[in-house]
């Protein structure tokens, strides 16, 4: 009885093939940061005083925004002011002493010799005033490079110092952001940001609260693979971002890739050749199933994408799979 059984025409549940827009959806996380930002730090080393932002903050160019320890940059410009008013005084007394020896020799009254030892003293002492007064700028450039202050216009998004920590030189200590503008960086696969149309819109949600959304268009792809994930930075510019967006929130991109004339086929029609995908074909003219090897572009939903092996009009077996064998006769379920 079982090759009688094994002879008889089995069911199947089958689809026609037709190249059809498919759709590749991939769903990427990322973070919200500022388009244009820049590090601020200071020109010197040493111990924080005190830093007077935190996150989130605005602020105005020259607002003083953290502080060093200044006591020596503050007793050297202390003493450099005072040297400078000694050169000064000393140039005052050595410029009338010149002057009145000038007189002097007009009238007869004094040698030629005592005449030029005075212009000599009044030349010393104005380049004594000129070496003072070089001093002092430097020394109060050093005291003003003790403070750290706004570059710009713009909001604090880092810090990345506390007060009482020891810094080197143009290490730094805050982020600020400029402008308004805002993008959603995500880390992806090597390969996708060439399969994502640069005009593509691409929806965009905050994780925290998925009810707020909003949308951006790709802006920038870094050509560089991070060589330890082996991901690319592509930047998402925000259009019109809501309120609710700040920097440093986590974003969820919703990415949707068309793909036109694709071929695509259910994954209960997926069967294998030892380790090579394949699915059922059924030939119309024998009704006769005969397994196909077939290349997978890639999975999705509950669906293949398939590049090769199939062809249109083709009838691939989805339901009923499992009782085939080459050449075994099929009956479509459906037909009379």
């Amino acid at each position: 009885m079982a090759p009688a059984l094994a002879q008889q025409t089995l069911p199947v549940e089958t689809v026609q093939i037709q190249p059809e827009l498919g759709l590749e959806t991939l769903s990427l996380t990322g973070q919200i940061i500022a388009r244009d930002e820049v590090g601020l730090s200071f020109p010197m080393g040493g111990r924080i005083m005190s830093i007077l932002v935190r996150e989130g903050d605005h602020v105005q160019t020259g607002q003083e925004l953290a502080r060093l320890e200044s006591v020596q940059q503050e007793q050297a410009m202390r003493g450099a002011e005072a040297a400078l008013n000694a050169a000064q005084a000393d140039l005052f007394q050595a410029k009338e002493e010149f002057e009145r020896q000038d007189v002097f020799l007009q009238r007869g009254a004094t040698t030629r010799i005592r005449r030029d030892e005075a212009e000599r003293r009044f030349r010393i002492a104005e380049a004594s005033v000129e070496q003072a007064q070089a001093d002092l700028n430097r020394a109060r450039k050093a005291f003003e490079d003790t403070f750290l202050r706004a570059s710009a216009d713009g909001v604090i998004t880092a810090r990345l110092a506390d007060p009482g920590e020891v810094i080197a030189g143009a290490h730094p200590v805050l982020k600020l952001a400029l402008g308004t503008a805002i993008d959603a960086v995500f880390d992806t696969p090597e390969a996708l940001p060439t399969r994502i149309p640069r005009d593509l819109t691409i929806p965009l949600s905050l994780i925290d609260n998925p009810d707020v959304r909003f949308q951006g268009h790709i802006r920038k792809v870094s050509p560089l693979v991070d060589p330890r994930r082996g991901t690319i930075e592509v930047s998402v510019g925000v259009d019109s971002p809501p309120d609710q967006v700040t920097y440093g929130a986590a974003v969820k991109a919703s990415i949707a890739i068309p793909h036109p004339n694709q071929i695509i086929v259910p994954y209960s029609a997926l069967s294998a050749i030892n380790s090579t995908p394949a699915v059922w074909v059924v030939n119309p003219d024998t009704m006769r199933a005969t397994l196909t090897p077939i290349g997978i572009a890639r999975y999705s939903d509950g669906t293949i994408m398939v590049s090769d092996g199939l062809k249109t009009g083709d009838i691939v077996v989805t339901s009923g799979a499992q009782l085939l064998y080459p050449g075994r006769l099929v009956r479509l379920i459906g037909d009379e």
